[in-house]
């Protein structure tokens, strides 16, 4: 039996385009490509969506998909731009439509997140704040979104009030990946206690970062540290330096972690260590129920 998409919902990041036929708040159909932003020239975005999810359009109206992510950045289909904080995660004004040829189609994109001062934009984390707010809308204190660049935003009365961003996942490809640690840190596996051994090293004396990155290198010379164990420590090393300089922002408030699985288990196992009690929420989930809190704020916009 053949979707027909009352509308749709997009997750546009740089890697990945992600798509969901929607019927009100219900899931149809879901699809997945890898035509992510950064494969795609300004005007290859409509022909990568129409190849997805063209065969969930009717044929006799338009059809609305209202998309997130880096697709709204200035090197995507159409720059979404930023509201400035505090305001709600997402809100009616500031959809940007992008241009289409084809008439079953209309696309709009939901603008990021920014601040002044000190300097921070956000672009997608917007979305899935909205959607942790659509299941609990008197939420006051805290949200940590981990990835490559990680957040950390004071939510309050339903708004963004501030944010803070950290580059931590983009500084540990690199390390693991590209840096004379390159030789000793493991593609994969892990070990709890060494993670949060190096959180505490870090956020004891976050000043000694750059010398205790080297240590992992120098004992897999002369005392054969695993692999394994350097991931583990290269990792908490660099978390516990982000919880220490986001101190202001989890100390004695309460704090829920939004992302996958594992980065999110991380980062909350190093908040359990410092007597934090986050709650975790799965971040694919949080999308799609931003992305529904969007559409239904736009149709009573």
């Amino acid at each position: 039996m053949s979707i027909v998409a009352e509308w749709i919902a997009l997750d546009w990041g740089t890697s990945r385009l992600r798509a969901w036929a929607m019927a009100g708040e219900t899931v149809l159909a879901a699809a997945s490509s890898d035509q992510g932003m950064g494969r795609l020239a300004r005007d290859g975005f409509e022909p990568a969506l129409l190849a997805l999810v063209g065969d969930w359009l009717a044929p006799d109206r338009r059809t609305l998909a209202l998309a997130c992510g880096m697709v709204g950045a200035r090197q995507g289909w159409a720059e979404a731009g930023y509201r400035s904080v505090p305001c709600p995660p997402v809100a009616a004004d500031g959809f940007q439509r992008a241009p289409v040829t084809d008439a079953r189609l209309e696309v709009r994109i939901l603008p990021g997140l920014s601040q002044a001062t000190p300097a921070d934009v956000m672009r997608g984390e917007e979305v899935q704040i909205a959607g942790f707010l659509k299941a609990e809308p008197e939420f006051d204190g805290v949200l940590c979104l981990p990835g490559t660049h990680s957040k950390w935003v004071r939510i309050s009365a339903g708004e963004a009030v501030s944010f803070q961003t950290f580059m931590t996942g983009e500084l540990f490809a690199l390390l693991a990946e590209s840096s004379v640690l390159r030789h000793s840190v493991a593609a994969e596996g892990w070990d709890e206690p060494a993670f949060l051994a190096a959180v505490d090293d870090a956020l004891s004396r976050p000043e000694r970062l750059a010398a205790r990155l080297f240590t992992l290198r120098a004992e897999g010379l002369l005392t054969g540290l695993a692999p394994e164990l350097a991931r583990a420590r290269l990792s908490g090393l660099l978390i516990g330096a982000e919880l220490a300089a986001a101190r202001p922002y989890w100390l004695g408030q309460a704090v829920a972690v939004i992302g996958a699985a594992g980065i999110s288990n991380a980062y909350s196992a190093a908040l359990r260590r410092q007597g934090a009690a986050p709650r975790l929420a799965e971040g694919d989930a949080m999308v799609l129920a931003g992305l529904i809190a969007a559409h239904r704020i736009g149709r009573e916009g």
